[in-house]
């Protein structure tokens, strides 16, 4: 018999404002990770603190910031006005205070409820404020959200805020800062932001202009149709053109906030550039055929702007202020007008852009068939029986809150997807299992993933045959063994992922799983080792203790398995720099320059040999 609750008075607790946000992080900054994502907690609490330097020169105070990051210790300084020295200790530390209530102050900052700061002070091990004004400073630090001490004094500092932090290890569990993704999150505030300079570990970021400096960093000048279009009005700017590769890139931004998951503005542009194009070449083109290869950024600002969460990642505005127009139409407004004068004015873009249009309408006819008898070989080979064993979050066209979550193991051979396909979280975590080696599509074109039956069933797991929109596991994991058989296929995989779907890569969703190479135990403590140092450092740490050398993901048991890929999982994420070009990247490691990746493969082996020494002398 089910043990009878009681429900009274005692039931209903109250927290304060530092538990309920320990108790749960999730509502105030997403998911947490341990930084392997771009969207791990650890990001978002700079994030948080950045955005009130932002909004302050975006007010007209200061054109500088300052961040160092010394492994896990964070320090901002701006140079605006600093928060008003009486009120400093309540604006980092009382839920739903701060200027921005006050629309007059702030009219279109990114940060509206008074929480942000809060959060990183709550889920941070320490943390400190200081504020400079006129001749005056004030200092506070906190342990965990709870004040420790304040100090006020006379300074010599020029006005604005210094914060310092240190995440909670207790909650970014085995967290660590990864240079590129702070580095891209500073360059989309700089583009965001003409004239603001940013300095990150004593290197200056700076842009003229703006979102044509973007673009020209995301894209390969060598591959674009056209050149960039970059259009400019009353609260809106927007930068595009067409290049060569599958998929559509869109970076899109509200009051300087990069907002990932696109929302209502971001419709509204794909919606309004079909329309405009369609309209100026006089021609009902397929939607899909107009965005087709497209590569743009959007910013608008939008007074009072309400987001879909607290991280603020997706747009829910529907107008551009409480007496604006709505966003759908100032948006369309400006595109029609902007853009069909711009193609009028300039007409080898537009028929550049006309070319584009009309190659990916010859390609999508051409691939229909194709694509018919692509779809019913998946259904005929049962996919969700052959090769994919799913998690149980599904998504259609809405997807659910814990979709961040999912991930999709790779992996390849019976034992291997065995081991993890019982040991995973069923919720979350789903394994699609490779028979063999993949085949080398370096050079291949898109027919080649319908037409091979590996290639076309990974495709419909993924959902991803129309774009990444739909894409049902938010976390792509190739899960290979650590040999040479296994980096080949790795090898081979991220080659499928470069060469057709980019975007994946681009967006962070595709990692390497690390699993350990050493397993070394006596009766008392079990280490896992990643290294050859770790071996040699557990070896000293247990006494006689016995040693096994994984040789494959097959011979570890799915009980192990539970702690690889848990809440201690390890991933190294695929990242993209933003100069490399794919097609070079290809060529050189997937190509016919045998000899130059002899060399390559030659000289690195000599530096991983020298680390491996500096390790082993240093355990």
């Amino acid at each position: 018999m089910a043990e009878k609750i009681v429900y009274n008075e005692d039931s209903i607790k109250s927290l304060d404002w530092r538990e309920h946000i320990r108790l749960r992080p999730g509502m105030y900054i997403g998911k947490l990770g341990n930084g392997a994502a771009a969207d791990d907690g650890i990001y978002v609490l700079l994030k948080e603190i950045l955005d009130n330097s932002i909004d302050e020169f975006v007010m007209g105070h200061g054109n500088k910031i300052e961040i160092d990051i010394d492994q896990r210790h964070v320090r901002v300084r701006d140079y605006g006005r600093g928060i008003p020295l009486g009120k400093l200790i309540d604006c980092v530390s009382k839920i739903n205070t701060g200027g921005k209530y006050d629309s007059k102050a702030f009219q279109k900052s990114v940060g509206l409820n008074g929480v942000g700061t809060k959060a990183v002070n709550a889920l941070s091990q320490q943390f400190t404020v200081q504020s400079f004004r006129d001749g005056q400073t004030k200092r506070a630090s906190f342990e965990f959200g709870n004040l420790t001490s304040e100090e006020d004094s006379k300074t010599d500092e020029p006005n604005g805020t210094l914060t310092e932090f240190v995440a909670d290890e207790t909650v970014f569990k085995n967290y660590k800062y990864i240079y590129e993704f702070i580095e891209n999150q500073v360059w989309n505030y700089v583009y965001l932001n003409a004239g603001l300079s940013i300095w990150l570990n004593k290197k200056r970021y700076f842009s003229k202009n703006g979102l044509l400096d973007l673009l020209k960093r995301k894209s390969n000048e060598e591959q674009l149709r056209y050149p960039i279009i970059h259009l400019k009005g009353d609260d809106i700017e927007l930068a595009l053109t067409h290049d060569s590769h599958y998929g559509e890139d869109y970076y899109s931004f509200v009051n300087g906030q990069h907002t990932t998951q696109g929302g209502t503005h971001l419709n509204a542009f794909r919606e309004s550039i079909v329309k405009t194009l369609r309209d100026f070449y006089k021609k009902q083109f397929e939607p899909s055929d107009i965005r087709a290869s497209i590569v743009s950024a959007i910013s608008v600002r939008v007074q009072e702007p309400v987001f879909e969460s607290q991280t603020k990642t997706k747009l829910g505005s529907t107008d551009m202020g409480p007496k604006g127009p709505s966003i759908k139409a100032h948006i369309n407004d400006f595109i029609r007008t902007s853009l069909d004068n711009y193609l009028h004015k300039n007409s080898d873009t537009a028929e550049a852009l006309l070319k584009r249009i009309q190659q990916s309408e010859r390609e999508r006819k051409d691939m229909a068939g194709v694509r018919k008898i692509a779809k019913e070989r998946a259904k005929k080979a049962n996919l969700h029986n052959k090769k994919l064993r799913d998690c149980k979050v599904h998504f259609g066209d809405e997807k659910k809150e814990n979709h961040k979550e999912t991930t999709l193991f790779i992996t390849e051979g019976d034992s291997a997807s065995g081991s993890i396909t019982k040991s995973r979280n069923v919720e979350t975590q789903a394994v699609f299992s490779l028979r063999g080696k993949p085949l080398n599509c370096y050079g291949l074109s898109k027919k080649v993933v319908y037409e091979n039956e590996e290639f076309n069933l990974l495709q419909h797991a993924l959902n991803i045959e129309e774009g990444i929109e739909k894409l049902r596991y938010n976390n792509i994991v190739i899960a290979t063994d650590a040999d040479v058989d296994g980096m080949h296929i790795r090898l081979l995989m991220l080659t499928f992922f470069l060469q057709f779907f980019p975007d994946l890569v681009r967006d962070g969703h595709v990692y390497i799983l690390e699993t350990p190479l050493f397993r070394v135990r006596n009766k008392k403590e079990t280490i896992y080792c990643y290294s050859e140092a770790e071996r040699i450092a557990a070896i000293d740490k247990l006494s006689n203790p016995e040693i096994t050398r994984f040789k494959g993901l097959g011979e570890i048991s799915p009980s192990e398995f539970e702690t690889f890929i848990g809440e201690n999982i390890r991933l190294d994420p695929i990242i993209l720099n933003e100069e490399t070009s794919i097609p070079k990247l290809l060529e050189y490691y997937m190509g016919k320059n045998t000899p130059n990746r002899q060399e390559f493969i030659i000289q690195n082996l000599k530096v991983e040999i020298d680390e491996t020494e500096d390790e082993l002398q240093a355990a």
